[in-house]
Formats: C-alpha cells, sequence, structure tokens
C-alpha cells in the first residue's frame, strides 16, 4: 500500500470539534505510516490534559499564544517534540491557530499515567468519517 499525491482545498475540510474549545481540521493522516497533520483552534482558556508523545511533533504558531513545559509559543513560533516527551497541560492563553504535525500517537494520561484516550490516525479518520468502520 502507497500513499497517493493529494491535494485538500480549503472548502473540502471541516473544522471537527477535538475537545471543549479545540476543534481541528485534518489536512493529512496515513494508515500505513500513523503520521498526521491538523490545523488547530483553540479557544481562550481550552488546553490539552496531560499527554505523551508516541511519535515526534511539529508545530508552528499561526496566530496566539500557547503555554506548555518549554514556555510561551506565540504567533511565529515553531518547535519540535521528541518522541516519550510528557506535557502536563497545554493551554491557550487567547485564542490561536496551530498547525501541528505528528509521526505516531498521542497518549492523554491520568495522574497515575493510565491512558484516557488515544490521538492518533486513526481517530482522526473516525472524526472525519463517523459512519466508515474501522479495524
Amino acid at each position: 500500500m502507497s500513499i497517493d499525491e493529494c491535494l485538500v482545498p480549503k472548502e473540502d475540510r471541516k473544522w471537527l470539534q477535538l475537545a471543549e474549545g479545540i476543534d481541528i481540521q485534518v489536512l493529512f493522516s496515513s494508515n500505513e505510516t500513523g503520521r498526521w497533520t491538523v490545523l488547530i483552534r483553540g479557544q481562550k482558556g481550552a488546553s490539552f490534559a496531560r499527554h505523551k508523545h508516541y511519535g515526534a511533533g511539529e508545530y508552528y504558531v499561526v496566530k496566539g499564544r500557547m503555554d506548555y513545559r518549554m514556555g510561551s509559543a506565540v504567533e511565529g513560533t515553531y518547535g519540535y517534540e521528541p518522541l516519550g516527551v510528557v506535557h502536563e497541560e497545554t493551554t491557550f492563553t487567547e485564542y490561536t491557530e496551530l498547525y501541528f504535525s505528528n509521526f505516531g500517537p498521542v497518549l492523554f494520561l491520568d495522574d497515575d499515567d493510565n491512558v484516557i484516550s488515544i490521538l492518533d490516525n486513526y481517530l482522526l479518520e473516525s472524526l472525519q468519517n463517523p459512519e466508515v468502520p474501522r479495524g
């Protein structure tokens, strides 16, 4: 199985609610590699709970501000998040738009490191196409 070349016009992408105050547009998702790329729209005060990266990730802040373990990422900031890094919480302190690409799943954890949810290419595909069964 190979990944085909793609072109996804803006009008073909929908904003999908990922969590309270956080929406995404899926730009790319691969069952072959597990890589996925999204636009994230975080409302002021919204946050991602404690999570661990099971794939390296990269982001670019298009507008706004995001605060997390490394500090504040403001408009124009590029960040790299290596495999295995844990973030206690990531907060959008103002309305923020973020380009984010990850090379595997992100596991959301409770205080005892139990997995409570997984953000990966399979979840993104199911959000885009809820009527299609995933195996």
